[in-house]
This record gives C-alpha cells, sequence and structure tokens, in this order.
C-alpha cells in the first residue's frame, strides 16, 4: 500500500509511504551446493565446511551463484515502492561542498574538495587568502565509472613532484606515480604491488613498502607475507629500487616508514599483528649507517610523532593504558624519557607543531585538545566550537598557522582556522546543507552490560521526539583494533532521523576509547565482552521506550559486521533487521587470506587448540542454527582483499539453509568495489539507499520526510 500527502502551505511536500511487510515474502533463494565431504580436524573436533568452494570466487561456478543471488537480492529491493525515495532524498542530501583540511607541503597550500555528488575529491592548490582552488590531481579523470580512487599522496621537498597512490576498484593493491608539477607531466615512473604503505621521499626519490607480485588470479585473496620496504630513484625502473629493509626469517611481518621533516633520519615501524609494533631508526646523513632497533618487541604500541633535531617525540601505551609521550635524544645512549604522563583520558593523537605539542584526548568518547610546551609542560587547552571529534589537525612547518576538522552527529564536518600562539579558532569554510541540524540533539548515556560494566552510548533524534518504544532505530558498533567510535556526521543517518527514527552508536568494549585496557577486555577469550556489551545496548534502548525489538535495526562493518553476525546468532530475538557489513564471519579460516593473519592479537587462531575453544562458540558462521533470523542483508564486493568475500558468501548459504520464517535473508554483492575506502559517491548512495528501504520495509514503518 502507498499513500502520497501533499500540502500546499508554506512550500512544504510531504511524501508518506508505508508498507505492509506484515506480509509473507516469497523469495525462492538460488540453490547453493554442499559439499558434506569437505572436513577440518581441529584438535580433535571435526567440522564440515560444505560451502569451501565458494572461496574460489575466480570459478565460473562462483560466479554463476553471485550472479543468482544479486539477481534475488535486487529484485526484492526494486519491489521497495520508497527504494527511490530515499535514493533521491540522499542525493539530495549529499549535494553540497565538502573540503578537507587544507595542508602545507614546500611552501604552498593543498586542499581536497568535492562540489557535491562528484564519485572522487579533487585535490587542488589553494590560496589562502581569496580560498581560490587550482586543480592539481581529479581521479574522476582516472576512470568512467568513478571506480579508481585516489590513496596516499606526497610531495617532495622542493614541491616540484607529487607521487600519489592510485586503488582499481577499491582493491587495497596500489601503484604509485609522479606527475612534474611545474611542467604538468606524468613521470614514466611506476611502482607496482603496493599495499599498507605511504610515500616518504626523500632527496630525488621515495620510500615505500609493497609486497612479492602475487601469483595470477590470487591478487584478492592469497595470504600477504614478505613485506619490504624499498627506495624508488626518480628516473629508475621498479627493478633497480633499492631494498632498505625486510625480515625474512619473520615473513609476517610488515614495515612502515617515514622521513623526519628535516630528511636527517628514515624512522621504521614493524608489525606482527595490528597491535604492538618494534621501531627502528636510519642515520640518513651517513649513508653506511645501519638500521638501528630502539624498541625490538611487539607488546605495545610506539607511534613517531616528530623531532627537533635528534631529539624525538613518540606517542606510546607501554606501560600506560591511556598512552603518554616519551622523548629521545638518538645521538646519546639514554633511553626514553617520559615528557607527558598517562592521564585520566586517553591520548588519540599527538601533533608537534613548532615547538610545542598538541595532544588530544578521548573524554567520554568525544575530543579534548590540551597543549603542551617541548618539556611537558601544560600550556592551555585548545578552544574547540562543542562536544564532538576534532580530526586531521595540522599546521604549517613555520608553526604559526593551522586547521583543523570537526564535527559531531549533528555537525556537518566543518573546517576551523586556528593560532597555536593565541590557540584562539575561528571557522575557516562551514558546509552549506540542506537540512536543519539545529532540530536535532545527541545525548549519551551509560548502561550497564552483562557482567555490570558501565559502556556509554550516542543516541541522536528530533528534539522533542516522543519515546512510545515505537520509534525505528538504528544501531551502530564496531569493537576491535583499538579503533574508537566517535561522533562524526553522516548523511546516511539524515533520513533515518528525519522520519522520526533514533540513531545510536555504542562505544563498546574492544575499542578504543578508554585505552589499552578497554580494547583488551574486548579481544580473544574475552571477545564475548563485545557482543554482550551491544546486545545490553538494544536492550537498554527497548527498556527505556526509544524503540522495540521489531523497530530495531543493527550495523556493523567488517570487524562490526563479525559483531552483527555474532549477536544475530546468539539473539535472533531482539532484532527486527540486521546488517552484518563486509563481515569477517568465518572465525576458523579469517587468517587464511590476505592481511588476515594480522588480527590474530584480537581473535587468535583456530590452529591454537585454547584459541579454536572460544572462537567456535562465537563464529557467526559456525553457529547458525534451525530458526527464524531478523531480516538480514549481507553486503561485500567482488574486490574486498581486506575481508574476503567469501565470508560473506558461506555465511548467507548457511543462512538460506537454516533460516525457518518468512524474514528475507539476502546478500547484495557491490562490483567493481572493495573493503570500502574510495568507493565512489554514486555507489555509496545506491548501497545507501538499498539499506534505507530494507530497513524500512522489514520494521513495517511509514517513510515520510519534508522537502523544500
Amino acid at each position: 500500500m502507498m499513500r502520497i500527502v501533499i500540502y500546499s502551505l508554506i512550500g512544504l511536500f510531504l511524501v508518506a509511504c508505508k508498507s505492509d511487510s506484515s506480509q509473507a515474502v516469497n523469495l525462492n533463494y538460488p540453490t547453493t551446493k554442499k559439499n558434506d565431504s569437505v572436513v577440518d580436524d581441529y584438535h580433535g573436533t571435526s567440522i564440515s565446511d560444505p560451502f569451501r568452494w565458494l572461496e574460489d570466487d575466480h570459478s565460473d561456478e562462483t560466479k554463476a551463484w553471485v550472479k543468482s543471488q544479486n539477481e534475488v537480492t535486487f529484485d526484492y529491493l526494486e519491489s521497495i515502492e520508497f527504494r527511490d525515495v530515499f535514493k533521491d532524498r540522499l542525493s539530495e542530501l549529499w549535494n553540497y561542498e565538502k573540503y578537507s583540511v587544507p595542508f602545507e607541503e614546500a611552501g604552498n597550500y593543498y586542499q581536497y574538495k568535492n562540489n557535491g555528488l562528484q564519485n572522487q575529491s579533487v585535490l587542488y592548490q589553494l590560496n589562502l587568502e581569496n580560498k581560490d582552488l587550482n586543480e592539481v590531481l581529479d581521479p574522476n579523470k582516472f576512470s568512467e565509472d568513478g571506480t579508481s580512487s585516489l590513496g596516499a599522496v606526497s610531495f617532495d621537498k622542493t614541491g616540484k613532484f607529487l607521487a600519489y597512490q592510485i586503488s582499481e576498484g577499491g582493491s587495497d593493491w596500489r601503484t604509485i606515480k609522479v606527475k612534474n608539477q611545474e611542467s604538468g607531466e606524468l613521470l614514466e615512473d611506476e611502482v607496482n604491488w603496493v599495499k599498507f604503505s605511504g610515500i616518504s621521499w626523500y632527496k630525488d626519490g621515495f620510500f615505500y613498502s609493497r609486497y612479492p607480485e602475487p601469483a595470477e588470479n590470487d591478487e584478492l585473496s592469497a595470504a600477504n607475507s614478505n613485506h619490504a620496504l624499498y627506495y624508488h630513484k626518480l628516473g629508475d625502473k621498479q627493478s633497480q629500487d633499492e631494498l632498505i629493509y625486510k625480515d625474512p626469517d619473520n615473513p609476517n611481518v610488515n614495515v612502515y616508514a617515514t622521513v623526519a621533516n628535516d630528511e636527517s633520519y628514515l624512522i621504521l615501524s614493524t608489525v606482527e599483528s595490528t597491535s604492538g609494533n618494534a621501531l627502528a631508526v636510519k642515520d640518513l646523513n651517513n649513508p653506511n649507517s645501519n638500521i638501528r632497533f630502539i624498541v625490538k618487541s611487539y607488546d605495545s604500541d610506539y607511534q613517531y610523532v616528530g623531532n627537533k633535531a635528534s631529539e624525538f617525540y613518540f606517542q606510546t601505551n607501554k606501560n600506560a593504558s591511556n598512552w603518554r609521550v616519551l622523548k629521545m635524544d638518538l645521538n646519546s645512549n639514554q633511553p626514553f624519557e617520559s615528557l607527558i604522563p598517562e592521564a585520566e583520558n586517553t591520548i588519540r593523537a599527538v601533533s608537534k607543531i613548532g615547538d610545542k605539542l598538541f595532544v588530544s584526548y578521548i573524554k567520554d568518547a568525544s575530543s579534548l585538545v590540551k597543549v603542551f610546551d617541548l618539556s611537558g609542560e601544560f600550556i592551555n587547552n585548545l578552544e574547540l566550537p562543542g562536544i564532538g571529534t576534532i580530526g586531521s589537525l595540522d599546521a604549517n612547518e613555520a608553526g604559526d598557522l593551522g586547521f583543523y576538522s570537526f564535527s559531531s552527529f549533528t555537525t556537518p564536518t566543518t573546517i576551523y582556522r586556528f593560532d597555536p600562539n593565541t590557540l584562539k579558532s575561528e571557522v575557516y569554510s562551514k558546509p552549506n546543507i540542506k537540512f536543519p541540524v539545529e532540530d536535532y540533539v545527541t545525548k549519551q548515556v551509560w548502561f550497564d552490560s552483562k557482567d555490570g560494566t558501565k559502556v556509554p552510548m550516542f543516541i541522536t533524534h528530533k528534539k522533542g521526539l516522543k519515546m512510545d518504544g515505537k520509534r525505528p532505530c538504528l544501531l551502530y558498533g564496531y569493537g576491535g583494533f583499538d579503533i574508537s567510535i566517535l561522533p562524526s556526521f553522516s548523511v546516511t543517518r539524515l533520513p533515518i532521523l528525519e522520519n522520526d527514527g533514533i540513531y545510536a552508536v555504542a562505544n563498546i568494549r574492544g575499542g578504543g576509547e578508554f585505552g589499552k585496557a578497554w580494547h583488551k577486555s574486548g579481544t580473544l577469550d574475552q571477545k564475548q565482552n563485545v557482543f554482550d556489551d551491544f546486545q545490553a545496548a538494544a536492550e537498554y534502548l527497548i527498556k527505556e521506550d526509544y524503540t522495540s525489538s521489531d523497530k530495531l535495526a543493527i550495523e556493523g562493518r567488517s570487524n562490526g559486521g563479525l559483531l552483527v553476525g555474532a549477536c544475530m546468532t546468539q539473539r535472533p530475538d531482539l532484532y527486527a533487521v540486521a546488517f552484518p557489513h563486509v563481515g569477517v564471519l568465518d572465525m576458523l579460516r579469517y587468517h587464511e587470506f590476505t592481511i588476515g593473519w594480522a588480527w590474530a592479537t584480537d581473535y587468535g587462531r583456530s590452529d591454537d587448540k585454547e584459541a579454536f575453544e572460544y572462537l567456535i562458540k562465537y563464529s557467526p558462521l559456525h553457529n547458525v542454527k534451525e530458526t527464524e533470523y531478523p531480516a538480514t542483508m549481507v553486503t561485500t564486493a567482488d574486490h574486498d582483499d581486506r575481508v574476503v568475500p567469501a565470508h560473506s558468501f558461506k555465511f548467507i548459504s548457511e543462512l538460506q539453509s537454516k533460516h525457518q520464517g518468512d524474514n528475507p535473508v539476502l546478500i547484495r554483492i557491490e562490483t567493481s568495489a572493495g573493503h570500502g575506502a574510495g568507493k565512489p559517491v554514486s555507489k555509496r548512495i545506491e548501497e545507501s539507499a538499498d539499506i534505507l528501504a530494507f530497513m524500512f520495509q522489514n520494521i513495517n514503518s511509514p517513510v515520510e520526510y519534508f522537502k523544500q
């Protein structure tokens, strides 16, 4: 059923669509072959893997299966009467100019800008005085459909040469190209098979990291190993590049490098996983110097902040759950000196600006910035616009002019200019979004998890909205890898809010909001805490009459996809809709693919008996039972080489074979896209519209919004 009401008063137009999702949905899912002979022995326990054949994404059989699943999914989505309403509304909301934080390179300022609906943001040179922009690099010209995107960019010290990374189809693989800024000429230099790497210039070349070239058809799925650091000199072929560092005895060690601003030292970080790193330096003033490790263990994290001559500054969580700042003189044999001690609030980032350190803290999951001198003495706080998240704090080399971004759930990303000496800020550019953000409010609540732990959650909704337990609600979470989920603005959430809905974000354990201890309490054999926290968040929203089980949708991406997969298999009764996006769903085999081995410090590995015992208890793929599940739309992409699509393929096959009831359980497989980074705006709008349409269709809620 569909009804449309038109209001002529004051030029307002109300669209109201209501579907009757109480009617049974007759879906004919594709028949997915099961091979029951595929059985693995895990420490004496036999585990069947009947859909293993779907791990081969190059086979004709898998391609046919993908095609048939997408046909069912998109036929269903096209049947939703208000799907185009969401797409049109999102296109309208998305269509405003967006700017990045300006940054200085070789005396010039640069800034990214998106006119609104451009698939990729464009890099410009910026005139600070009149804000004029001159195009430097437009990735929209890399491909016709916008699926080629720009990765890291780096200018040499003269500003003449620009090295930049290109990703095709959303893959993590990068190709580095070099442009002569003065002539506009694209050089013949090309560096391939780069992954998980920056670009660090030194003299007439740059450092970068890469893996060996993979075998044909293994590019998007084979395990990544033997990462190595190279130096490329302009004009040379890649085969001539100088090997700087590799660890052949430990093939699962990745190496990252950056050059100090004065080009005096090369700083190397080697990692075995997503947590902890060793630290090394090389004196670039002495070409014959060896790489010297100043931290050899992987038990803590060390992040390079900056240096003043031989005095270096690092951020670390060594003996400091909430992080602290250290300094070390590389010309002396003295150990690290504690400069800024651990505090009650967690340090998120540290920036060296002139002779000051700007330390960004997380205070109750929002930003607080304190300023210190280089001796560690507190100077003052940087004035922020309010409660929200500061991002990309940057300043010029002289240290007398800086910029940062600021956003919240109800504040679009705004660029501020600040004086590092007076610490005063002013708006530099403010987005002109056609949405009454002032009509909405965010509040933070705290709820008790299963074990009594207090967990915070942000709840955003229309001011004055009556809480009657019937509101559409989307609950989002992540809970892993020390990553903090802080307040941020997202156009994709606005249609929920303007339809009298609620958007909630739970800051569950496993993240970095409250330091190393908060992270560790959601890892390995304590991973269940993450799922308990999220389920407690859902129960709080229901108990406090924000929503009800038949109006509640849950969403998470990547590790958050694991979160949703685990929660919907553990408590299928608690939610109406589930969105496990690009999720880690096969916890017994995740480490067999691409960079999956690096996640073991959070998850553990099934080839370890103790880890197997807890992984098998929550692995979403292995805990699907014959019962009724929430309406589910799994999403993945054919070029996802971070969390390979086999996770999603196998999970939806298991779900479709055992699900009982009328709720749709579907998979949406994007083409020419990856894990998420670099996805063109057109595809982001289409996917978001499908998610919203699927959600509102399956919570049986009207779709209403006002439009000028």
